[in-house]
């Protein structure tokens, strides 16, 4: 099987709500993505002019390995704003639905087939790479999805995009539906999936095991509304559960993903999968206990595969051992009953700040309750703001 990722982080990505990358970070998130190994990258909408034109020429000159791709509508002159930033492969986008015909074409199908044809001429005039995407394809009976691409494919397209424009497939739908088109067509497809019901990603991996070759993904999901299949999720969904080496170096997912947070100004959940501050971190006394005897106790996979490591910390679930552990690296040790009190105290301390505790303020804590261990009954101290 041979997958190609198609990242559109600087394109669908970008278009989150707030999200406005500057040229030199537009040309950062390039560059990061080829170093990565992406094998295609879209690069933008060139027919935007201004800054956004300035960055999209200026990534064609910068000599990467990844395939450069341009967004454009089904106008002509959208095609030669690409052409004039020096992209030589394109995407047109039209739409597919009957809404979505409706509110952009006013339900005119002619007047749309009639403009793609005239884009995709103008592109091959110019000996470009063509893909054309339907928009809204998901909420589009099968058949018609089928003839349009046919078509496109006879004036000279060279893959289609099946785009789930909305979010609104189950993983099993977007199987049978792709595995019909994949049948039926041509030339490659590829998958654009959204997360408006938590299943961009589980449905860009169905697409590829019915037979697409290609997937479009963004850094850390980031996109239109509830976001698009997210790069880390899709490149490391097919390694570990498909052994599916793709050529990228999956190390540098977690210093990639905080580029991009750095340049959207967002901030990850911290359970957010593969790259979230809490996929590697362990606080349930059982769960870190394994985890310090045996890595792969509770983890899928070694944190080190994509660019980071395993913490242990303390809080309310804390138990013994991953305690000690955090108090062995703060060179401190302490007698049993010391280390009961620690305990208590940490949970104590994590019920009212709502959070686990940083080394220096576990070191405070620990440093207080230093008492000797022929001490009695200790008495438990009240919960210290340990920041001030």
């Amino acid at each position: 099987m041979t997958v190609y990722i198609n990242d559109t982080t600087l394109r669908d990505g970008e278009q989150a709500a707030g999200v406005a990358f500057s040229v030199t970070e537009k040309v950062a998130i390039a560059r990061q993505l080829d170093q990565l190994g992406i094998h295609e990258i879209e690069v933008g909408i060139a027919a935007m002019g201004g800054s956004e034109a300035r960055a999209i020429a200026e990534i064609t000159t910068l000599g990467l390995q990844a395939k450069l791709l341009g967004w454009n509508r089904a106008v002509p002159s959208d095609l030669e704003a690409s052409l004039a930033c020096g992209l030589r492969r394109v995407h047109i986008a039209i739409p597919l639905s009957d809404v979505q015909l409706q509110a952009k074409f006013g339900g005119d199908r002619q007047r749309l087939m009639d403009q793609l044809r005239q884009c995709i001429g103008l592109a091959k005039q110019h000996d470009v790479f063509v893909s054309v995407g339907g928009e809204d394809a998901s909420r589009t009976p099968v058949a018609e999805v089928i003839a349009m691409a046919r078509q496109a494919a006879d004036w000279g397209a060279q893959r289609f995009r099946f785009c789930d424009t909305v979010g609104i497939l189950d993983p099993f739908t977007t199987y049978d539906r792709v595995q019909q088109l994949v049948a039926a067509l041509p030339i490659p497809l590829e998958m654009h999936t959204h997360d408006d019901l938590g299943l961009a990603t589980a449905n860009a991996i169905a697409g590829i095991r019915a037979g697409a070759q290609s997937v479009n993904t963004t850094v850390n999901g980031l996109g239109e509304r509830a976001g698009n299949a997210a790069l880390e999720e899709v490149v490391m969904a097919l390694k570990r559960l498909y052994n599916l080496d793709l050529g990228i170096k999956t190390q540098q997912l977690t210093s990639l993903s905080q580029r991009v947070q750095a340049a959207s100004g967002d901030v990850l959940p911290r359970w957010k999968a593969i790259v979230g501050q809490n996929a590697f971190s362990h606080e349930a006394g059982i769960h870190a206990h394994g985890v310090l005897r045996q890595p792969d106790t509770y983890q899928a996979f070694a944190p080190h595969e994509v660019g980071t490591h395993h913490r242990i910390v303390a809080g309310k679930h804390s138990g013994s051992h991953g305690l000690r552990h955090l108090l062995e690296q703060q060179g401190i040790t302490l007698a049993a009953p010391q280390e009961r009190s620690l305990l208590e105290a940490v949970r104590e301390w994590s019920i009212h700040h709502k959070r686990d505790l940083t080394a220096a303020e576990l070191k405070t804590l620990a440093h207080r309750l230093q008492l000797p261990v022929s001490s009695p009954q200790s008495v438990m101290p009240a919960m210290p703001d340990l920041q001030s």
